[in-house]
């Protein structure tokens, strides 16, 4: 490895990032808000930095690709002063899991126009809504996208990005579970969020749920999880073996949605009655992406033109950062992407995906329980064995890109990471659990609520210039003229437009 990184030498100043940041609109007291998309933030369906997830409530605020963390992070945190001054009194829900939430017909599905392209986006989240219920939708979370510069691969050792990227990602999903346990920051719930579910949380006071040595509801059995996907086991070998994966899951039609129907009268209830209505649905830590054109399935841009760059999709919103994230953690990421990248990758079995959801919902559920024990090759190993060896391993690649860039800030973050593991402590889930539980009496809403609106004090007394402040009203406005253009091109029935775009899964031979 030390020979790839002396190789690698300028392109580490050259890794490229990028954040797509999730956050629930919340009323001043708490509950999630009944308001649609603010005019002010202009089309969600067109607009580059500022859209909607799965809820009319739920905001998604989307970086560009930067070469440094502090970049990044400066853009995301001025999206978010943009957001804050279109948004009137509310606040953005500053956790992973969500506010009180009303009865789950209520919580409103996102809207993005009268366009084919707008009404697939919603028709998949009435599907979703079907599927899985509203409230699971409503958890909210930070994907960290990451890429090398095209010149780096052949200091590598591997062939290009589809067999580099596939590489990284089944070690990623090897060791994943340590950046629930370093990073998750939702080991309690409100009590509305799994009425009616059955579920092994234990009671707090206000009404809150928790579990005593959790690190990531999000990620456990309770948040981004499918019964009906628990048998998918999608191989990450190679670009051409992970479509065929996932292509039977989108094209064979499953019985439990074939009974919830595909439409009512004129009502459209989801895409398709297959286990997977698009490739969006299928629920990973981590995924190969491509940019894609518009009406473009996102396997079919894979499969065209290679994988682009890799989404990691397990953060949780840390409630004590203004933005949800820090500098210090996505240099960890770093560390972590280039050592998941840089080291030997051998090919993933059903047997190792298996065991490695195991770890994961060892760790979302009880990662800080000492002596915790997870699955490796096979054999029962101590979590925090497991960690402080992988930490070793990124001490190498923290010096390197430290040096590259004049800074110690990377063997900083994993100094920090092995004294967090040596007390537990340290990370987000137990300072949750301990300032709720000491500051507000048990109660998680009161907790998040609290920190919510001060984070919206903090980001509102930040400078935000006024060529800064013209710049979001032309984003906006130029938003809704693209979308007002897209609605006034739409030649084709939204039917025939639906069987167009499902038909370009067959794009996957044997």
């Amino acid at each position: 490895m030390v020979d790839k990184l002396r190789a690698l030498g300028p392109a580490l100043t050259q890794l490229r990032r990028g954040i797509e940041k999730e956050s629930l609109r919340v009323q001043p007291e708490g509950p999630l808000s009944s308001l649609g998309h603010p005019a002010a933030l202009g089309s969600a369906l067109t607009h580059p930095h500022i859209t909607t997830d799965f809820s009319e409530a739920q905001l998604e605020l989307i970086t560009g690709v930067h070469n440094g963390p502090g970049a990044c992070l400066a853009e995301l945190t001025e999206i978010h002063q943009a957001v804050y001054r279109a948004i009137g009194d509310e606040a953005l829900w500053c956790a992973s899991m969500p506010c009180f939430l009303p009865a789950d017909d209520v919580i409103p599905i996102a809207r993005y126009g009268s366009s084919n392209s707008a009404r697939l986006k919603t028709v998949y989240r009435t599907g979703l809504s079907h599927r899985y219920g509203r409230r699971m939708q409503a958890i909210s979370g930070i994907h960290y996208n990451f890429s090398l510069p095209e010149s780096a691969w052949p200091a590598t050792g591997w062939s290009g990005p589809n067999q580099g990227y596939f590489a990284l990602i089944r070690n990623f999903r090897r060791a994943a579970w340590l950046l629930l346990y370093l990073f998750g920051a939702s080991p309690a719930v409100c009590g509305s969020f799994v009425a009616g579910r059955r579920h092994e949380l234990l009671p707090l006071k206000g009404g809150t749920l928790y579990m005593p040595h959790g690190t990531s509801l999000r990620m456990g059995p309770l948040g981004y999880r499918s019964d009906a996907q628990a048998a998918l086991h999608v191989s990450y070998n190679t670009l051409h073996g992970y479509a065929v994966s996932l292509r039977d899951a989108l094209t064979r039609p499953y019985p439990l949605y074939e009974a919830i129907g595909l439409r009512h009268g004129d009502e459209y209830l989801q895409l398709a009655t297959s286990l997977l209505q698009m490739e969006a649905e299928f629920y990973s830590t981590i995924r190969p992406k491509r940019r894609v054109n518009r009406g473009e399935r996102p396997l079919s841009a894979l499969l065209e033109r290679g994988v682009e760059y890799i989404e990691v999709r397990c953060m949780d919103l840390d409630p004590f950062l203004p933005v949800g994230i820090s500098e210090p953690t996505m240099r960890f990421l770093d560390v972590f992407l280039m050592h998941c990248l840089l080291s030997e990758s051998l090919p993933d079995s059903p047997a190792e995906i298996a065991a490695n959801s195991r770890n994961l919902n060892r760790v979302a559920a009880r990662g800080r329980q000492p002596g915790l024990r997870l699955e490796h090759e096979a054999k029962s190993v101590d979590l925090a064995e497991w960690a402080t060896w992988l930490l070793g391993e990124y001490q190498p690649i923290a010096a390197a890109l430290d040096a590259a860039q004049g800074i110690d800030e990377h063997r900083a973050s994993v100094n920090w990471a092995l004294e967090a593991v040596r007390d537990p402590s340290q990370v987000p889930s137990a300072r949750v659990l301990e300032t709720m539980v000491r500051d507000y009496d048990s109660s998680y809403t009161r907790f998040v609520l609290e920190q919510s609106l001060k984070h919206r004090a903090a980001l509102l007394a930040l400078p935000f210039t006024e060529e800064t402040a013209e710049r979001f009203v032309r984003l906006a406005q130029e938003s809704i003229e693209e979308q007002r253009r897209i609605e006034a091109s739409d030649k084709v029935s939204f039917e025939e437009y639906r069987q167009r775009y499902l038909a370009a899964r067959f794009y996957v031979e044997q």
